[in-house]
């Protein structure tokens, strides 16, 4: 079983987090000089940190468990807003659409699926997704290759010579072509 958002919090934040734990009395004290270490005013200074220390601690438990039932409220909440909207009246002219034409992008698709009927769906779009793909892909060899050329066209300016008279004009329709593409895309 899965750990819950309490069993979580109250096991990396509350179960290390007690005095003892971190600390224990005799290495306490031995921090303090050798003269010291047997003063009883140790023992109540150790009890006092205890103290305060523990009402850390259950201060943090309470947050967690006013988080916890805010969670729960929260899940509540989402679960009976989902069925409200499944609840509500469906609109006549996408039933006429969906008797006339059966389940298309503009319609509401049914929402339960089992194995057996989510494969194909799946497939489906892994279909469409690799064709896309390979789309795209080839638009951008095609973009590439024409950058290729005009950057190879271009190679006139590198070196200063202006062989070609309408070089100008190329660059511009080269520009242009680039500058369509990219509308196309967005």
């Amino acid at each position: 079983m899965a750990p819950t958002e309490a069993t979580i919090l109250q096991n990396y934040l509350l179960l290390p987090a007690r005095l003892p734990s971190i600390i224990s009395l005799e290495q306490f004290t031995s921090y303090f000089p050798k003269s010291q270490q047997s003063s009883p005013q140790i023992r109540a200074l150790y009890r006092d940190l205890q103290q305060q220390r523990n009402a850390v601690v259950d201060s943090v438990a309470q947050n967690i468990d006013s988080e916890v039932k805010l969670g729960r409220s929260l899940r509540r909440a989402v679960a009976q807003a989902r069925r409200e909207t499944e609840e509500e009246e469906q609109d006549d002219e996408i039933d006429i659409e969906r008797n006339l034409f059966g389940f298309t992008s503009n319609t509401i698709l049914p929402k339960k699926h089992n194995l057996t009927t989510i494969l194909p769906e799946m497939e489906s779009a892994a279909n469409d997704i690799e064709q896309e793909t390979r789309k795209l892909e080839e638009e951008e060899a095609a973009l590439l290759e024409s950058v290729k050329q005009t950057v190879g066209g271009m190679s006139d300016l590198r070196y200063g010579r202006l062989a070609n008279s309408k070089l100008r004009y190329e660059v511009l329709e080269g520009l242009n072509a680039i500058q369509e593409v990219c509308k196309r895309k967005l």
